[in-house]
């Protein structure tokens, strides 16, 4: 296990569970106490979490583990969800991507497709992100025009959020808007954490001719705090082969269309 893998790891138990002793942890994570010591006082300078006696507390940003943290998480299944979905991309669309995991690896599967690459003259793919990290991979690309919008960057997730971002997609046309989010849910629909994420991810799908979800089996069946968008406005939702077939089944239900790659 590598140490952002490890990091990551020992955060999310933090977040399931509030608080961890050193020796519980060592023994969760398979590695000496000294290790996980080193990696308590890391993540405390940067204030992930809160150093206590023999231990470590939650601190208030670790349930929206900044992006940085997340790249390890399911990391097979997310480049397998990524070419999958910029697989549903023709050449010459216009195509909007939020900020995230999933969707920075749909970016680089886009940047490096074959036929847009070889596209002879003027632009292949039009893209339109709130994700400063996806526009600095994109904008390297001469066959891309990438489009990024207005607003103020979350440092978790690196997106650009606010009326200015909000304002600016109200005045475009995408034909798939492709988004990350935190939890798919058959009732409550596609969410994140943050409500700021999601007006702008909100008023990308309400631009786009086809929303196209792509989340990983680890967040299908979960609730999160601010709606995206409703089941009913998801075309596609690209996922991996552990998604519950029960939660396939009812999505499939309502109309959209289930890959399990």
């Amino acid at each position: 296990m590598g140490t952002h893998e490890r990091w990551t790891r020992l955060l999310e138990i933090l977040g399931d569970r509030g608080r961890i002793e050193v020796g519980e942890a060592a023994e969760l994570l398979g590695v000496s106490a000294a290790t996980v010591r080193r990696d308590m006082e890391e993540l405390a300078r940067q204030q992930m979490l809160t150093r206590t006696r023999g231990g470590a507390v939650l601190s208030g940003v670790a349930y929206d583990l900044p992006l940085r943290y997340k790249t390890a998480r399911q990391a097979d299944e997310k480049h397998r969800i990524a070419k999958a979905a910029a697989g549903l991309v023709p050449p010459g669309a216009v195509v909007g991507l939020n900020g995230g995991t999933t969707t920075s690896e749909v970016a680089r599967e886009l940047a490096t497709r074959a036929d847009l690459a070889d596209h002879l003259g003027g632009t292949a793919l039009t893209v339109v992100t709130n994700a400063i990290n996806i526009a600095n991979e994109l904008a390297v690309r001469p066959y891309v025009k990438t489009v990024v919008t207005g607003g103020v960057a979350r440092p978790n997730s690196y997106e650009l959020t606010g009326p200015l971002a909000t304002m600016v997609l109200q005045g475009l046309s995408l034909d798939y808007a492709i988004l990350g989010v935190n939890a798919v849910d058959p009732g409550f629909g596609a969410a994140t954490h943050d409500e700021g994420e999601a007006s702008a991810n909100r008023a990308m799908a309400e631009r786009a001719e086809k929303v196209i979800v792509v989340a990983d089996s680890t967040k299908l069946g979960r609730r999160a705090f601010a709606q995206v968008c409703t089941v009913a406005e998801i075309a596609v939702l690209v996922t991996d082969r552990d998604a519950p077939d029960e939660l396939v089944e009812q999505l499939a239900g309502q109309g959209v269309d289930v890959f399990c790659v």
